[in-house]
Parts: structure tokens; sequence; C-alpha cells
């Protein structure tokens, strides 16, 4: 797990910038597979600003699996400083894969909460996940199905990268 310490100039609009991108990559999936619902995407949309503004996210990943396996995946790693592969890269949203076979794979979306999340009293993360839009249960990531990670996109805004790393098939 990577530790945020955003500093004092990251605010709500880069946090809004930033999801802006996944959630762009979100829509393009949904447009491209069915799923999820563009109905769903603000919901989604909401959590992430949320959660990025406080330092709260590790990793986000949404996609397909079939069998407990990963058909197409996309992660986000989400650090400080711009020291990703590609340092302070902001590239454009899009790119999402787009010939995987999901006919009958599961849609999944997982978030990995920071460490300053797992720092904050249990009060604070009931206060704050009481201001989302959906809760989130615990759960377990697929495992890697046939096929390979590509990293292929980094976002940033005011020192916070969001790398994409793309899981598709072979």
């Amino acid at each position: 797990m990577s530790t945020i310490a955003a500093s004092q100039s990251f605010t709500r609009t880069h946090a809004k910038y930033l999801a802006s991108k996944v959630i762009a990559d979100l829509y393009q999936c949904a447009r491209l597979y069915g799923r999820p619902s563009a109905d769903r995407v603000p919901d989604y949309e909401a959590e992430l600003v949320e959660l990025l503004v406080g330092g709260y996210v590790d990793e986000y990943e949404f996609g397909f699996k079939k069998d407990g396996k990963r058909v197409v995946s996309w992660r986000y790693a989400v650090t400080a400083g711009g020291d990703l592969v590609g340092g302070s890269t902001d590239d454009s949203a899009g790119g999402v894969y787009a010939r995987a076979k999901v006919a009958g794979a599961d849609y999944f979306n997982f978030l990995s909460y920071s460490q300053k999340w797992s720092g904050l009293a249990s009060f604070d993360r009931e206060r704050i996940e009481g201001t989302l839009p959906f809760s989130r249960y615990t759960g377990t990531l697929p495992a890697d199905g046939n096929g390979y990670w590509v990293q292929d996109r980094t976002y940033s805004s005011s020192g916070i990268s969001v790398a994409r790393r793309t899981f598709r098939p072979a």
C-alpha cells in the first residue's frame, strides 16, 4: 500500500479532475461492455472524489471476472509526488481495451483504502462512509485469468498521480 501525503495545494478541484479521468474510462467501459449501467456511474464518481480529496484511496479497480478470474480489468494506483512510471505525465482518459469477450462474466468494482484511511478512528470512517452514495463490503479481487497487465496511462494533478494498468486477455 502506498501512503498519500497530499500537499495543502491538493484540493477538491484536483480530486474531481483525477476522478473525472477514471470515470471517463468507466463510462467508456459501460458503453463498450454494457456494464456498469450509466446511471450508476455518478455514484462511483461521487465516492471517488470524496475519498481522493481525503487521501483515502490506495487502488481502484473495475472490470469483468469469470470463474473468479479477471477477463478484462482496469486498475488505478494512487500515489503522491508524481513518482510513478511516466513521472508527472497527465494522459488523456480513454483508450479502454475494447475487444474482450465478457459474455457470462460478472462486473466488479473494488476499492483499496490507503493507510491514512486505516489510521482514522472508526467513528471518523463511519462519518465519511455516511456521506457516500453507497456502502462497500469486504471482498477479494479476482485472480488473473488468461492475459497480461499493461501500464497504459497516468493521470496527475497537483502532485498526486493515478497510474492505470489494464489487464488484457491473451
